[in-house]
């Protein structure tokens, strides 16, 4: 008798990246696919770790903003205002309302421009290659508006302890106003481009559906989860700067998939014009938003303060320890895509492998901000702590014993 021979399927590995025409970012992606269809995904990180954390504990308080600035270059605003408001409570500071209108224009700015930049990036992915230069287009008159209220158009270094580094004059308030106007136009506009068109409709709608539960479950974050039903909004919540009297509106939608995520992003996005006309309209005129940078206090008492913000992303958090010394002792900075790219491997199963770029562009990948360093033994999986020092200055004896840098 002669036994019956099951066939089982054979899975082949794709990796895809860390560099690849699909991906803006290096990350590499290992897919297992049963001939087009995708049955699992593994997630690799470390190609672009730069100890942003440790160099903000070797340097000071102040030098710090300049630091975590440069964590992310599309969403710099954000990560000093979250920063600054951290060494503002160990401080006892409070800013001025004035400070506190202008912190959140060009944080709005920033969600506008970030929004537009990951749809048009989209629009790429899919083959649209018009429509990406058509957003991106209109997405400079978004990086004028920033220039003008912060003076650069990408590395604002904008936010300070106590304020603001620059105020902003009537008549700049007024162009600023002008150009997000123009902006909310074409916001509408491509809005409807992605509720009609065909090409856009066939290969995001149904496509990387993500559950409510899920997304609760997963703790994913910003307009990922908010796409799936999931009322969370740091603004809302902690109405923190000028939100308590701005008061935004959470977009919410139920369906789940890559298309709901791009359309939170554009309904988002006019949600931001509106904040920023309005903000522009009431900015208050109860003295200068700029602090005198000579009577900020240059020591630090003990303390510790955990603060969060909502990036364009999702939620960014900061925690910072101070014990008395010219720089803190500790700060631990968690972003949005650390939680949102690192817990979404499940999202990919079932799909083709022409949907894995749509659904990772769907997440709005910022790859250098959720960099993490782990050295473990990949023999044995042992985990092990090498001191900053001895990594910086090149000192590779660890991997004598068959310890690697991940």
């Amino acid at each position: 008798m002669v036994d019956k021979v099951v066939e089982l399927p054979v899975t082949i590995e794709i990796p895809v990246g860390p560099q690849h025409p699909a991906l803006h970012e290096p990350i590499l992606l290992k897919a297992y696919a049963d001939g087009e269809t995708i049955v699992k995904v593994e997630v690799n990180t470390g190609y672009n770790h730069r100890g942003i954390e440790k160099l903000c504990e070797q340097n000071t308080f102040y030098k710090d903003i300049f630091i975590v600035g440069r964590v992310c270059g599309i969403c710099n605003t954000v990560h000093t205002d979250v920063y600054v408001r951290a060494l503002e409570q160990i401080l006892g500071l409070e800013p001025n309302r004035r400070a506190k209108y202008l912190r959140v224009v060009a944080m709005e700015l920033e969600r506008i421009h970030s929004h537009m930049l990951i749809n048009a990036v989209m629009a790429e992915v899919v083959g649209f290659d018009t429509l990406f230069m058509s957003i991106m287009l209109d997405r400079e008159k978004v990086m004028k508006a920033k220039e003008i209220l912060t003076g650069a158009r990408v590395m604002a270094d904008y936010m300070m302890v106590g304020g603001v580094r620059r105020d902003l004059s009537d008549a700049d308030a007024g162009r600023i106003a002008k150009l997000v106007e123009q902006v909310r136009e074409r916001l509408t506009y491509y809005k409807r481009v992605f509720e009609e068109d065909t090409t856009i409709n066939k290969r995001l709608i149904g496509v990387g559906v993500l559950k409510r539960v899920d997304a609760v479950r997963h703790t994913l974050l910003g307009p990922v989860a908010r796409g799936s039903g999931v009322r969370i909004d740091a603004r809302v919540s902690d109405r923190y700067d000028a939100y308590d009297e701005l008061q935004p509106e959470v977009v919410v939608r139920g369906e789940g998939d890559s298309w709901a995520r791009m359309m939170v992003r554009w309904d988002e996005a006019l949600v931001s014009a509106e904040i920023v006309l309005s903000a522009l309209s009431k900015l208050p005129r109860d003295g200068s938003p700029v602090p005198d940078e000579r009577k900020l206090p240059r020591k630090f008492p003990p303390g510790e303060a955990y603060t969060r913000v909502e990036a364009p992303r999702g939620e960014l958090t900061y925690y910072v320890m101070s014990d008395g010394k010219a720089n803190p002792y500790r700060v631990k900075i968690r972003t949005p895509s650390f939680t949102n790219i690192v817990n979404s491997a499940f999202l990919y199963e079932g799909y083709t492998i022409a949907d894995l770029p749509v659904i990772l562009a769907s997440l709005d990948p910022c790859i250098s901000c959720m960099e993490r360093a782990v050295i473990t033994d990949l023999r044995t999986g042992e985990r092990r702590t090498v001191p900053f020092t001895q990594l910086s200055r090149g000192d590779k004896t660890w991997r004598g014993r068959g310890f690697y840098l991940l």
